[in-house]
């Protein structure tokens, strides 16, 4: 693993002064997003993007994205959707991004990522609702990460999961 020159991490809110070219996760619809779509969707208010960087310098380890979704009622397993309101849709929060810089995985900062997102997720229920965190995993590896968090895929959705935010509050707590 290379050196973040002993560099303090942070995760904060993705800014002009996070070296998004140097980002490279593996994946480059991930890298890609890093690079040159997430500064236009925060400035039109489609997304909101957290990254894990160092202080000085300002090395992108890892992000993720968070935004306002839907989720079909049909599409939850039965024992959570009858525990909901008779709504055909509710309100959930998405992270549509999360990915770790391929010279830090393996490293836990992942987990550090998903625990910061589902805690901004669930302090964000308190000003407007979100029954659930759904995630898009983009391969087999990423399913796991995330089924390793107790996320569940929806119904005839291999790779789309969720967790409840019930479960959020009471891991969390």
């Amino acid at each position: 693993m290379p050196e973040l020159f002993h560099s303090k991490l942070v995760i904060e809110q993705l800014g002009k002064h996070h070296d998004r070219a140097a980002f490279d996760c593996g994946i480059e619809e991930l890298g890609h997003y890093i690079r040159v779509q997430a500064s236009q969707d925060i400035k039109k208010k489609v997304t909101a993007t957290f990254v894990l960087a160092g202080v000085l310098p300002a090395i992108i380890v890892g992000y993720y994205s968070l935004s306002s979704t839907i989720v079909k009622v049909k599409e939850l397993p039965e024992q959570v959707a009858k525990k909901l309101p008779r709504y055909p849709t509710m309100p959930a929060t998405l992270i549509g991004r999360l990915a770790v810089d391929r010279r830090y995985q393996g490293s836990g900062y992942g987990e550090l990522l998903l625990m910061d997102a589902l805690k901004r997720s669930l302090i964000s229920t308190e000003q407007i609702g979100s029954v659930a965190v759904i995630v898009e995993a983009k391969n087999d590896k990423a399913k796991a990460f995330y089924e390793h968090f107790q996320f569940i895929p929806l119904v005839n959705y291999s790779y789309r999961l969720f967790l409840p935010m019930i479960e959020i509050q009471d891991f969390l707590a």
